[in-house]
C-alpha cells in the first residue's frame, strides 16, 4: 500500500467518524428537546448526512484549485 493510498483511507476514516459524532451529538440533542425517538434518529441522520455532503463539496473544490 503506497502512502498515497493509505493517506485517501485515513481522511475518508476520519470523515465518516466526524459525520457520526455529529450525527451522534444532533439525535442526543433532539432528544434532550424531548423529542420522540424517530425523530430524533430522523436529525441524526440529516445531520450525518449534511457533513458527508459538505465534505464532499469541499473535497470537490480542494480537487478544481488543485489543478
Amino acid at each position: 500500500m503506497s502512502d498515497r493510498t493509505a493517506l485517501i483511507l485515513l481522511a475518508c476514516t476520519l470523515t465518516l467518524v466526524i459525520a457520526a459524532l455529529a450525527g451522534t451529538g444532533a439525535g442526543y440533542l433532539a432528544r434532550r428537546d424531548h423529542a420522540t425517538y424517530p425523530t430524533a434518529l430522523a436529525r441524526a441522520a440529516v445531520a450525518f448526512a449534511a457533513t458527508l455532503t459538505l465534505a464532499a463539496a469541499i473535497t470537490t473544490a480542494l480537487a478544481a484549485l488543485g489543478h
